[in-house]
């Protein structure tokens, strides 16, 4: 991880941009002229099949640095990268931060970054042949919550911007079957449900359903 001086010295070499909410950030298949770092917000990144269906791969928040890959190696980016909140991000110029990487001796930091999203990949994998559809669920949401940036500060933790949908893609699901799942966890009193909220009522209670297997 990246110290807080070295992300605020990193965002000083960019300019500061705002993302409406359900805008595209980044589009799959445009050059890596460019990266962001994001500052405030929650984004998905998805990839667009031939077919047109959008396959989903990862939820980022406040710290995250966003089409570094393209950057570094020089390809078309492969995903899309979708505002799901009003987002905040600093535009890094590609020649710009690569240098800023190099002077700062910075690689290995990005490397250990990359190794842990690769991790995180291949757990969530795992998950989705394994664990009981609940709890996949409370999993995600915990997730999310970190990532919101959230879960220290009360014990209720606010979070907006996501439909059923994109929940339902993100643990394998259908939509109906995270309308049920966040029925059970609303009917022991650990979430509230409107349009595109998601309340965790009890942040404990939520960890021990994840823990379950």
């Amino acid at each position: 991880m990246l110290s807080d001086e070295v992300r605020r010295d990193l965002r000083s070499q960019g300019v500061t941009r705002m993302f409406p909410e359900r805008s595209v950030m980044l589009r799959q298949g445009s050059p890596g002229t460019h990266l962001l770092a994001l500052t405030s917000g929650l984004a998905k990144v998805v990839c667009r099949e031939p077919s047109g269906a959008k396959t989903w791969l990862a939820f980022r928040g406040p710290g995250d640095l966003l089409g570094e890959v393209s950057v570094f190696n020089g390809t078309s980016r492969t995903a899309d990268v979708v505002a799901l909140t009003p987002c905040v991000a600093v535009v890094l110029d590609a020649e710009r931060f690569v240098r800023f990487v190099e002077e700062r001796g910075l690689v290995i930091h990005l490397m250990r970054q990359a190794l842990a999203r690769m991790r995180e990949s291949d757990l969530h994998r795992g998950e989705l042949q394994t664990l009981p559809l609940v709890v996949r669920l409370a999993r995600t949401l915990l997730r999310l919550a970190v990532l919101t940036d959230q879960m220290a500060q009360s014990n209720a933790v606010r979070l907006t911007g996501l439909n059923q949908e994109e929940v339902a893609q993100a643990i394998g699901v259908t939509r109906n079957a995270v309308i049920s799942g966040l029925g059970q966890l609303r009917a022991v009193g650990l979430v509230e449900t409107a349009r595109r909220v998601i309340v965790i009522r009890d942040v404990e209670a939520l960890r021990r359903w994840a823990a379950a297997d």
